[in-house]
C-alpha cells in the first residue's frame, strides 16, 4: 500500500487539490475555477462558499484517486491566495460578506487617513508592511464598518476572522480549530512580526478585538483532522502556509540569500534573510518566510499584482487568445515589440511603487498596432516588473546570482528567456511545476516526520531547465528605457 500526501492549494482564480507521492513527486490533481466578482472598479471578491465547495469537490476526487490506488494519505497540507479576508458566525458558520480578495482596493480612503496620521513607520517597524489595502486588516474594519452585523456579532463574541487557510480548516475541522500559520499572519498588517504576536496598538487603531482572530501556529504544526463526513475518514492537517512563501518552501530555498519567483496570478519574489528582518530603503516588504518549533526565517518580498491575470484578460475579455498557451506562439511570430508597452495596473501598482490609484496605461500604439502586439506587451510587462523588483533590490544592497520560477507563466519559454535576458540573472526552472503545493505538502511531511529536516527536503529539488541571459546591456537599456515611459505615464493617472 502507498502512503501520500495531500496539499490543497486554494489560490486567486481556482482551488487544486493535489496528491503527492513521499518523494514530492504529483501523481494526481483536481482544479476548479470559481467566480470573481467586481462591485465596483477597483473592487475585488469571492465566495467563500464557492471557495469551500471547490475545496471539498477536488479533495473528494483526489481521495476517491488514492481509494483506485489502494493507498493512504498520512496528513494534508493547505495554501491559500494571502490577505484575503473573511468573517464568519462562530455559532452558525455562516459568512457575513463575502471574501474580500488581496487584490482589492476599497480600502485606499483608510490607508491615506492612516498615512495622513503619520502611522507608516510604526507600522511598517511592528509588521514589515506598507500601509495598503492589499493587507487585511483594513479589509477586517471595512467589513466591521459596513456591515452592522458584522461588529454586533464582535461584541458579543461570537464573530471570527481568517484569511483562507484559517476558513478552509474551520470549515474542514467541523469549526473544532481556528487557527492560522505564522506567514498568513504577517500579511495581515496586525501582526508582530518580531514579537509573533496579535499588535494590540494596531488592533486598537484599527478597533478589532482579539478574540475574532485565530490562534497562529508554526507551518508545520497540528492543525486538527477533517471531519470523516467531508474526508471519508479523519485525515491530520499537518502543513500550513501562505502561497508564496510555500513557493519558496517548494522551491527549497533555505538558505539565506536565497531567491525564488512565482508567476501565478500576480507575481511575487522571496528572498531568503535567515534570521535577520532587513528593512527596505526601496518598498519591499518584510515578511516571515517560515517558522518552525518556533523560529522564524524572514524574508525580503516584493509584489506585482498582476501577472497571468493579464494572460487571463487576454483570454477572457480581450478574447485575443483561446488558452493561456497560445500566449507563447503569437510573442514568436513578432521580431521586437514594436514599441508597444503595457502597465497593467488593472488594481492599482504593487512594488516598487505601491500607488493604488494608478490604472493601465497602453503605450506606444499606432496604425499598425493590434491583438499580437498587445499581447507582447502583456507578457513582457510582467519581465520589466521584475526588473523594477531587482532593482530595488539591488538599491538595498542585494545582489541575487540566480532565481527560481515557478507558476503558470513559466511554462512559456519565451517568457523564461526574456525574463532572464532583462534581469541579467540566470533563471532555474524546476521539474516539479507546482511548487506552491509542494511548499505545504512538505511542511505536512516535516510535522508526521516522513522529512527529517529542510536538508532532507531539500534532496527532492531537481532542474528541468536553465535560462541564461543572453542580450547585449544596449538592448536591455533601450526597451527598459520604454517601460520606464510607460511607467511615468501610469503613475501621473
Amino acid at each position: 500500500m502507498a502512503d501520500f500526501i495531500i496539499s490543497i492549494d486554494q489560490g486567486t482564480t481556482s482551488t487544486r487539490s493535489i496528491l503527492f507521492s513521499l518523494k514530492g513527486k504529483p501523481i494526481y490533481s483536481s482544479q476548479k475555477e470559481f467566480t470573481q466578482y467586481f462591485p465596483k472598479s477597483g473592487w475585488v471578491e469571492h465566495n467563500p462558499e464557492e471557495i469551500w465547495n471547490t475545496t471539498k469537490k477536488t479533495l473528494k476526487k483526489v481521495i476517491d484517486k488514492v481509494r483506485d490506488f489502494r493507498g493512504n494519505v498520512l496528513a494534508i497540507g493547505i495554501t491559500n491566495q494571502r490577505e484575503t479576508t473573511v468573517l464568519w458566525d462562530k455559532k452558525t458558520g455562516k459568512t457575513l460578506y463575502n471574501a474580500i480578495v488581496w487584490q482589492d482596493r476599497r480600502t485606499e480612503e483608510f490607508c491615506k487617513k492612516l498615512r495622513r496620521q503619520n502611522k507608516e513607520t510604526m507600522i511598517f517597524n511592528k509588521t514589515g508592511l506598507l500601509i495598503d489595502s492589499y493587507f487585511s486588516g483594513t479589509k477586517i474594519k471595512w467589513i466591521l464598518d459596513n456591515i452592522p452585523q458584522a461588529r454586533k456579532l464582535m461584541n458579543s463574541k461570537r464573530l471570527l476572522f481568517g484569511t483562507i487557510d484559517s476558513f478552509l480548516i474551520w470549515k474542514l475541522t467541523k469549526g473544532k480549530v481556528h487557527a492560522t500559520d505564522a506567514t498568513n499572519a504577517s500579511r495581515t498588517m496586525i501582526y508582530n512580526i518580531s514579537s509573533n504576536k496579535w499588535d494590540d496598538t494596531i488592533l486598537k487603531l484599527f478597533k478589532i478585538k482579539k478574540h475574532i482572530l485565530p490562534e497562529v501556529k508554526n507551518c508545520a504544526d497540528d492543525y486538527g483532522k477533517t471531519h470523516p463526513s467531508i474526508t471519508g475518514k479523519s485525515i491530520p492537517i499537518t502543513g500550513v502556509v501562505g502561497d508564496q512563501q510555500s513557493a519558496t518552501i517548494g522551491q527549497c530555498c533555505f538558505e539565506p540569500g536565497s531567491l525564488k519567483s512565482t508567476y501565478g496570478t500576480g507575481a511575487f519574489i522571496l528572498l531568503n534573510t535567515g534570521s535577520r528582518k532587513i528593512y527596505s530603503k526601496n518598498r519591499l516588504l518584510t515578511t516571515i518566510c517560515y517558522r518552525l518549533n518556533g523560529k522564524t526565517t524572514y524574508a525580503l518580498e516584493g509584489s506585482i499584482f498582476i501577472a497571468g491575470a493579464g494572460v487571463q484578460w487576454l483570454r477572457d475579455k480581450m478574447k485575443f487568445i483561446n488558452k493561456a498557451s497560445d500566449s507563447e506562439k503569437i510573442v514568436k511570430l513578432l521580431k521586437d515589440n514594436a514599441g508597444i508597452y503595457l502597465v497593467p495596473a488593472f488594481t492599482g501598482i504593487g512594488a516598487p511603487y505601491w500607488n493604488a490609484n494608478a490604472r493601465g496605461v497602453l503605450s506606444g500604439i499606432t496604425r499598425d498596432t493590434g491583438p499580437k502586439e498587445i499581447v507582447r506587451a502583456v507578457i513582457e510587462s510582467v519581465a520589466y516588473q521584475t526588473y523594477d523588483l531587482f532593482e530595488a533590490m539591488r538599491h538595498d544592497g542585494l545582489r541575487p546570482k540566480l532565481v527560481k520560477v515557478d507558476g503558470g507563466m513559466v511554462m512559456n519559454n519565451w517568457f523564461s528567456q526574456y525574463l532572464a535576458d532583462m534581469i541579467n540573472v540566470k533563471v532555474l526552472r524546476p521539474k516539479v511545476h507546482e511548487t506552491t503545493a509542494l511548499g505545504a505538502a512538505f511542511m505536512a511531511g516535516l510535522k508526521i516526520g516522513i522529512y527529517k529536516s529542510l536538508k532532507d527536503i531539500s534532496k527532492q529539488w531537481s532542474l528541468d531547465k536553465k535560462f541564461s541571459p543572453k542580450v547585449n546591456s544596449k538592448f536591455r537599456k533601450k526597451v527598459i528605457k520604454g517601460w520606464n515611459v510607460a511607467i511615468k505615464r501610469t503613475l501621473m493617472n
